[in-house]
């Protein structure tokens, strides 16, 4: 009888865990699904567009996507800003219910700075004619709907 109250304790708390590990598993790709765009937007800072972007999705990395035309299993779309900032849309990841953005920020700065403002990318920074190299990228959740910390890679908390 003993042992059988003992499984059972375990059993309540290690499948919350388990749940918790399937879930950041699952994030840790959409994670990934950002990293081509990261690739275009740096290279694109350090050669320059002949005109500053004017249009959201325009550092041609893959963007698009829907909820009826999925990129992968669990990344429903990739969008980026003219300033360079990308975010990107998680499905079928139920411990997420609606929270499902995570942003990642380019920085002109070699270190994010505490404000989290200054030396943030802005879209004159691809222009040839102003060039500003980015140097660092800050993870975070979602301005709206953003994923919880708890889910993200520690390099994004």
């Amino acid at each position: 009888m003993i042992v059988v109250a003992i499984i059972g304790i375990l059993a309540a708390v290690a499948l919350p865990a388990y749940q918790d590990y399937t879930a950041r598993a699952k994030v840790s790709e959409v994670v990934l699904a950002a990293s081509t765009c990261r690739t275009a937007i740096s290279e694109a800072s350090q050669t320059g567009f002949a005109a500053t972007p004017t249009a959201a999705d325009s550092f041609g990395c893959g963007e698009g996507g829907s909820s009826t035309s999925p990129l992968s299993q669990y990344v429903e779309k990739i969008s980026t800003a003219v300033d360079g900032t990308i975010t990107v849309t998680a499905r079928q990841i139920s411990q997420l219910g609606t929270n499902v953005n995570v942003d990642f920020v380019p920085f002109t700065v070699p270190t994010v700075p505490a404000n989290g403002t200054t030396g943030k990318a802005v879209a004159a920074d691809f222009n040839r004619a102003s060039l500003n190299v980015i140097k660092a990228w800050q993870c975070k959740s979602g301005a709206t709907t953003g994923i919880e910390a708890k889910y993200l890679p520690a390099s994004c908390r």
